[in-house]
């Protein structure tokens, strides 16, 4: 969403009013071993935040056929779970953040926990990235939005991805792996409600930064959202 550079091992990225949550959160992370998040490095003279560069792979659309490994499926609930238990600490600061706080904040969501801001070493999870809108929230918000991308529940598909009577197992396994007490009837109507979310920021977002491309993404959430809190997982499922 902004201008992203890198210089060495640092990342330059615009600050904003949230910044200072952001390093409040990623201190968070390296206060409690978790290596696989950047480190907040302080600000550059021109005002940008600087963070530790994380070497890898990010994944883009269209993914790669390894994407869809359990493993992957695995180690994303588990940093997931890890990344939420560390923020506890910051889930009573209500102002400050770039995305609503949402009730009940039972921990500081990523709010874009997906394969695109994923980082592996091979075909292994080795970070994440992207936390500028992150804030309060509970913990499903995060777990729909990564089981819309990673299940997947998408409306369109992907070479290689699970076949569609694959999917209840993979909602399974992935609430298993984060160790949640949701179960997958019970998700569904939350990654439709994060859907609609979505599709009016990027509704806005669209007017705002000139992109008409992210009117047609929201266009396409808000149709996933229909099917999915309809109970349909598959596209054209009855």
């Amino acid at each position: 969403m902004g201008a992203v550079s890198r210089l060495g091992e640092e990342v330059l990225r615009p600050a904003g009013p949230w910044t200072p949550n952001v390093h409040r959160l990623l201190g968070l992370y390296a206060a409690a071993g978790i290596a696989e998040t950047p480190r907040p490095l302080g600000y550059a003279a021109d005002g940008r935040e600087r963070l530790s560069f994380l070497p890898g792979v990010v994944p883009n659309y269209p993914l790669p056929a390894w994407v869809w490994a359990d493993s992957v499926l695995d180690d994303a609930a588990m940093l997931l779970r890890r990344l939420h238990d560390a923020s506890l600490p910051l889930t009573g600061l209500r102002d400050g953040w770039r995305s609503p706080v949402r009730e009940p904040a039972e921990v500081v969501c990523h709010n874009d926990f997906a394969p695109y801001n994923l980082v592996f070493a091979g075909e292994r999870l080795r970070g994440v990235i992207d936390f500028d809108f992150c804030s309060p929230g509970p913990r499903v918000w995060d777990l729909a939005y990564l089981a819309y991308r990673l299940a997947p529940l998408t409306g369109w598909t992907e070479a290689g991805e699970p076949a569609d009577d694959a999917r209840v197992a993979r909602l399974a396994r992935l609430l298993a792996s984060y160790g949640s007490d949701v179960t997958v009837t019970g998700l569904l109507p939350v990654v439709a409600e994060r859907l609609r979310a979505l599709a009016d920021f990027s509704d806005a977002a669209s007017v705002e930064l000139g992109k008409p491309e992210l009117a047609e993404h929201a266009r396409i959430y808000r149709a996933d959202a229909e099917r999915l809190a309809a109970g349909r997982m598959a596209p054209g499922s009855d």
